[in-house]
């Protein structure tokens, strides 16, 4: 006989495309859960039926009040609540948080059940550096706000990841390609499903190829990070030493231009005692 589920929250991933993709856990915490929250009643239905599973559904999503969440966590004390989005993992790029923090501050129990994500499937597929990566969701729609955006992380010595839709592709690569250049990138679509498509290329070769194709599916756009700069000469790492001296430590110093200056930590402090004298 199978336990039942502890009360509290049970955040559940779904298939991002291929039902097949449910873990027998995910199905077994969809099965027994006292109640379902969903981004999307019709997406979610389509899983329950798949696995035979008869659960109450509750909406809840960005437009969520706070009252519908102090009812949600209200009922955390004696019911397994399942958290679910419409595909993947819940919390990424969707407002569960919130209710998370409600949880938690309410004293009840949170559990995970790990599963498909969309971004981290994408960064295998895209033959990107993974060692270090950003995700940043979806960019601003409007072209300012999206430029402002995109040079926020030009700087970032990490791929990045994020998500978008088949009419905006175009304009987000040739925004992408203004601010970060020739860099690396790549564009997965229908991740899982049957027309499973990773096109890789430099982000100039991806906004030509998009800009007059509006793609069909959910998109992850994965960008290379920064070719490695020329590190910084004796006069430009004292010039920043001589900053940040007189208000730090040499050793704080030296960690500090050490870090922006992308320069062995042990070169800059040896300068730093230097112009310390």
């Amino acid at each position: 006989m199978e336990k039942p589920l502890p009360p509290g929250l049970h955040i559940v991933a779904t298939p991002i495309g291929n039902l097949g993709d449910l873990a027998p856990r995910a199905a077994q915490t969809l099965l027994n859960a006292d109640r379902i929250l969903v981004e999307d009643t019709r997406v979610t239905a389509k899983l329950l039926a798949h696995i035979g599973a008869k659960v109450p559904m509750t909406r809840y999503d960005d437009h969520s009040s706070d009252a519908d969440r102090e009812r949600i966590v209200g009922q955390l004390g004696d019911k397994a609540v399942a958290l679910v989005s419409d595909a993947g993992t819940p919390m990424i790029s969707d407002p569960g948080f919130k209710l998370v923090r409600a949880a938690r501050a309410a004293g009840h129990q949170v559990h995970t059940v790990p599963g498909p994500s969309a971004a981290i499937a994408a960064l295998t597929l895209a033959g990107l550096p993974t060692d270090r990566f950003l995700f940043l969701g979806f960019l601003p729609a409007k072209a300012k706000a999206r430029a402002d955006a995109i040079a926020e992380v030009a700087g970032v010595r990490a791929t990045l990841v994020l998500y978008e839709s088949g009419p905006r592709l175009g304009d987000t690569l040739a925004a992408l390609t203004d601010r970060l250049g020739s860099r690396r990138a790549a564009v997965a679509r229908e991740i899982s499903k049957l027309h499973e498509e990773c096109v890789t290329g430099t982000l100039a070769d991806l906004a030509e190829r998009y800009a007059g194709a509006v793609p069909k599916g959910e998109i992850v756009v994965v960008v290379g990070p920064p070719a490695d700069a020329a590190q910084a000469g004796d006069d430009e790492l004292d010039a920043a030493l001589d900053e940040a001296l007189a208000r730090l430590s040499p050793s704080r110093a030296a960690a500090e231009v050490a870090e922006r200056l992308k320069v062995p930590r042990k070169r800059a402090y040896a300068r730093a005692l230097e112009r310390a004298r």
